[in-house]
């Protein structure tokens, strides 16, 4: 089969485009025909080895993971012995961090527990830009944020992969959302649902007065005291994306600014569950929340389109389509 290969750690350059042997299922597992698949920028920390303790649970030289691509979408192969959930043919799709192989091939292996049935109505590359952005988006706002109907929300970072999906499930959960975006994804970010928007390059919205009950950044490019003035005084924070530093930065000192009753920050990292998958195909089917693709590219250009990933400027998620006949299929 063709699949994109990493051997070592490094930029885009190490990222390999080459005929490899297709993976065998273990007894739970399903393997995959891979339709389409999305990146994330988890594929650009396990490609950078940054930081650096990744390589701890991912190879200290070299990446015991060579196939890169955590969301998948595609129609089951084939199954192993001990699997009873799924029978080829099935259209699924889930995110893999950790776990199987990965989606930048032809063909990957899943455990039958990571998977559930694809969205009806989404078309597989659709799908593919589905799990990692909307499990982060749905357990930051839900679980981590305890989002309620009424609240006051700021969603920044709302034109990226998980902003854009954040914009609309805390609007479907009944906040009133605003979203911080640049001038020219002002209007992307209405059509998701955006009550008001703000352009972060001509307005500070942590010294405009205002004040929200719930913060998720998706895009952490601010520090945690900025984030402390725009909270309400019973405010929660919770960072979902930008650098190691400030993720950091929320993890060490957001326990110490934390107080019961008062402000209080968090760090969501999304974990694979089926359960969210099932609830947000949920939300999917209702009309309630759409993937937003900014790029599509083939499986050959995976690393170009790992470049552009990196650049930080995309207009929700970065799609690598497999098999292109069926990536516009349902």
């Amino acid at each position: 089969m063709q699949a994109v290969v990493s051997e070592r750690y490094g930029t885009p350059d190490v990222m390999e485009f080459r005929r490899v042997s297709k993976p065998v299922p273990a007894a739970n597992e399903v393997l995959i025909k891979v339709i389409a698949t999305g990146l994330n920028a988890a594929d650009w920390h396990l490609l950078r080895a940054d930081p650096f303790f990744v390589r701890f649970s991912e190879g200290l030289l070299k990446p015991k993971k060579t196939i890169l691509g955590a969301d998948v979408a595609g129609r089951v192969e084939a199954i192993g012995k001990d699997v009873t959930l799924f029978k080829p043919g099935d259209a699924v799709f889930g995110e893999l961090m950790g776990s199987g192989s990965g989606g930048l091939a032809e063909y990957a292996t899943a455990p039958e527990a990571k998977l559930a049935l694809k969205p009806p109505s989404l078309t597989f590359e659709e799908t593919a830009a589905v799990p990692m952005a909307a499990l982060t988006a749905l357990q930051g706002l839900r679980d981590y944020g305890h989002i309620r109907p009424g609240m006051k929300v700021l969603i920044n970072g709302a034109s990226g992969g998980v902003g854009t999906i954040a914009v609309q499930i805390a609007k479907a959960m009944g906040a009133e959302v605003t979203a911080v975006c640049s001038t020219g994804k002002m209007d992307q970010a209405r059509e998701l649902g955006a009550d008001h928007v703000i352009d972060y390059t001509r307005e500070d919205f942590t010294r405009n007065g205002q004040q929200y009950d719930l913060i998720l950044a998706a895009n952490g490019n601010r520090t945690l005291g900025d984030y402390e003035r725009a909270l309400a005084p019973t405010g929660v924070f919770v960072m979902a994306g930008g650098s190691y530093r400030q993720m950091f930065q929320t993890v060490l000192l957001g326990s110490r600014k934390s107080k019961p009753g008062g402000k209080t920050y968090r760090f969501v990292s999304a974990k694979a569950s089926v359960d969210d998958l099932i609830v947000l195909t949920e939300m999917i089917e209702a009309g309630q929340v759409r993937p937003v693709i900014d790029r599509r590219y083939p499986l050959s250009e995976a690393a170009e389109a790992m470049r552009y990933l990196y650049e930080g400027h995309a207009r929700g998620k970065v799609v690598i389509i497999v098999d292109p006949k069926a990536a516009a299929t349902v």
